[in-house]
This record gives C-alpha cells, structure tokens and sequence, in this order.
C-alpha cells in the first residue's frame, strides 16, 4: 500500500492560529497547544473586558462631570443637575457633558445656572 500524503487544511488551520498568537510571548506563539489555549482565554477577557470598559469610562465622565460643577460653588451636586437636566428635557449625556466640563467651564456653569433660574 501506498503512503498517503496528509492534506493542507490541518496546517491552514495551525498556521491561522499562529497569525493570531504572533504577538505573544514564548511558547504562548510557538506550540499549538498553547496557543490555542492562550487565544481562547485572550478572547474570554476581551470580551469581558469590553463592558468593562464602558463601566470605566461612565465613572471617569461622572467624576469630570461632578468635579467641573463643585469647583466655583455652584449650587448643584452631581445627582441634582442630572435630574434636573431629565426634568427639562435636556438631552446632554454624560460623555457630553464632561468634554464640556474639560474644555469649557463656563458652558458648564451657564447650563447649570440656567437650571436653577427655571426652578
């Protein structure tokens, strides 16, 4: 009998893996094995760390947010001008509203008094 030649698709599929492992450190890019082991908890932290990150950045654009109103005194604390901004319909979200707290302070005071005024 005659031997037989293995196919490619076995190597395609290793060296599509090794592509993705290039990057890693030691035998994380060098034995299969661990390389597939190192891309399925490289995926798994990703992918938790995506909403993670969307936790993050709401705390970092509430902390700007709330450090821009208390810094001249105004009368509002965090809490109080988002519900006041949802009470007038005002539609200014968080991301918004700490560019403007970083860049334009003054903006940040004008729509905070201006919601006190309507009060």
């Amino acid at each position: 009998m005659t031997r037989i030649r293995r196919g490619y698709i076995a190597r395609r599929r290793r060296t599509k893996i090794r592509l993705f492992a290039s990057s890693f450190r030691g035998a994380h890019s060098r034995l299969t094995r661990t390389i597939t082991q190192q891309k399925i908890r490289a995926l798994v932290s990703a992918h938790r760390d995506r909403d993670r990150q969307k936790r993050n950045f709401r705390r970092l654009w509430i902390t700007r947010i709330n450090a821009g109103i208390r810094e001249k005194g105004v009368s509002h604390s965090y809490s109080r001008l988002i519900h006041d901004l949802y009470k007038r319909q005002l539609l200014l979200n968080r991301k918004i509203l700490a560019q403007i707290a970083i860049s334009n302070r003054n903006c940040l005071y004008m729509i905070s008094n201006e919601i006190i005024k309507i009060k």
